[in-house]
């Protein structure tokens, strides 16, 4: 095993009835006054945020609720989110729904807490990020992992970047996990997520660092339940057993234990960022459509671990380059049978000019100032070939 450090303070209460402990984590980490980030309405129709109001009213804790996040959420919503926390005098903010719910409360705890700055300096590397208002979380979508992560991701649509931003400060102190709460989902959200899930094991899994027995085997184990219950969970989102173990593999999968010992590799998560930000594409879809071009574009690199993915997650052997592209094949054939994007023209966006892909490159690379990945370190060319790849 390689030497690592891991930081994964999360508070969790997971199962049945998980959002009435909300009233008492606030009490026990500290917050008093509280803003509730949410999305477009669903946890209004489904009563959710209702009650969540009524359960912080009658232990006396005031809230607001602060709407209007949309999936790829925006920086413009987080800034309006930071000065009205500050207006109300927030000391906690919760986020309610996925990750884009929870990434704009982590945005707007960040705003709140550093009033003489604007939040994309942060996320820009501009200004470092000293101290934060602390964050909670009730989860109504399997996807992200952000209930535990140290990452928030946000974009700015006035230059159409979409930016991540890896800090401490992200931790959120606890994070409330019902999956009856992702019943009512929609297919689509459902899949997207689990991609999601998949693609946050699999950027950490590819690596060239070996001697990681332990971390390799809790992800091969990670993927083969997301890819057992993610067939389930599609066809039956009502099923408990499914969609609780997609809800703990989320959680699972971003907190950092699938990647210990090794450095995280993250070049589809990129790739896919610069195609949400241009085109407004669904996170999961970004993924799912990038990663088959990205996998074959560096399996050579060190075929040996394609290989082993194949084994373990999907049960192929064989000689060593057959095995690897087969374990990409199936991995793209599940992605199709979820009904997701595995190239451009399965999305929305359809094929585009090769200067698209030309420019996807030169904004991925920030402009030849970054190389992308561990795996394969890959220029501004490299990204350019991966986007043509894709672009079919």
């Amino acid at each position: 095993m390689q030497s690592f450090t891991m930081y994964a303070p999360t508070e969790i209460v997971f199962g049945g009835g998980a959002e009435e402990q909300l009233a008492a984590m606030v009490r026990k980490h500290g917050g008093s006054r509280v803003m509730l980030v949410y999305g477009g309405g669903s946890v209004v129709k489904s009563g959710l945020l209702p009650k969540l109001e009524e359960l912080l009213s009658k232990e006396g804790i005031p809230s607001v609720a602060f709407g209007g996040v949309q999936p790829n959420p925006l920086l413009a919503l987080a800034r309006e989110g930071a000065v009205s926390a500050r207006e109300f005098g927030a000391d906690m903010i919760i986020g309610v729904g996925g990750g884009s719910a929870i990434d704009t409360a982590k945005a707007v705890a960040h705003g709140a807490a550093n009033p003489e700055a604007d939040i994309w300096q942060f996320w820009k590397a501009e200004r470092p990020l000293t101290k934060s208002l602390p964050v909670g979380v009730v989860l109504t979508i399997s996807a992200a992992g952000s209930e535990t992560s140290s990452s928030a991701v946000i974009t700015n649509q006035e230059t159409g970047e979409k930016r991540g931003i890896n800090t401490e400060f992200n931790r959120p102190r606890f994070a409330l996990m019902n999956p009856e709460l992702t019943f009512t989902l929609p297919k689509y959200q459902i899949t997207c997520g689990i991609v999601d899930i998949i693609m946050h094991t699999l950027d950490r899994y590819f690596t060239q660092t070996g001697g990681n027995e332990l971390t390799d085997e809790i992800a091969e184990a990670l993927l083969r339940v997301v890819i057992r219950n993610g067939r389930k969970a599609a066809s039956d989102p009502k099923d408990y057993g499914a969609m609780s173990e997609l809800m703990w593999c989320g959680s699972v999968s971003h907190n950092g234990t699938t990647g210990l010992g090794r450095p995280m590799d993250f070049s589809v998560h990129q790739l896919g960022h610069e195609l949400s930000g241009m085109f407004d594409i669904a996170h999961g879809a970004s993924l799912s459509t990038m990663w088959g071009s990205w996998a074959l574009y560096v399996c050579g690199e060190n075929p040996e671990r394609f290989a082993r993915y194949a084994d373990k997650v999907w049960g192929i052997t064989g000689d060593t380059e057959t095995a690897a592209l087969a374990g990409i094949e199936k991995t793209v054939e599940y992605f199709r049978e979820l009904d997701m994007p595995v190239c451009f023209s399965d999305s929305r966006i359809g094929v585009q000019p090769e200067a698209v892909a030309a420019e996807l490159a030169l904004r991925c690379s920030f402009h030849e100032k970054r190389l992308v990945g561990q795996f394969k370190k890959l220029d501004r060319n490299d990204l350019f070939s991966i986007y043509k790849l894709a672009n079919r």
